[in-house]
């Protein structure tokens, strides 16, 4: 079974469609169909929707043939929106006592 995947981006998302796992429920068509159309080429029409809709909608697939990246995170298909801040330790009595 080939998961050959077609990628389409706004620039700030990209839905990702892996034909080989769609089982066809049209939840992506019915919850959003001016982006899904099945009759069009291509069938996902990315400015469609806001982020958040498409983001929202594609969670919805209950195959996992859909799935989203934020572009700004790098391909992490399927990856939800993740911050994560650096851990800085202060060891202030460590260095008070090298200092003596």
């Amino acid at each position: 079974m080939s998961t050959e995947a077609k990628e389409y981006s706004n620039g700030e998302v990209t839905v990702v469609w892996k034909q080989d796992l769609c089982i066809h429920s049209a939840n992506c068509v019915k919850g959003l169909p001016n982006v899904f159309d099945p009759k069009a080429r291509p069938w996902i029409n990315i400015e469609g929707a806001t982020t958040d809709e498409l983001v929202a909608q594609v969670k919805k697939c209950p195959s996992g043939a859909l799935s989203t990246y934020m572009n700004a995170e790098g391909n992490t298909a399927d990856a939800d929106e993740v911050t994560s801040e650096p851990i800085v330790e202060e060891h202030e009595e460590e260095d008070e006592q090298d200092a003596n």
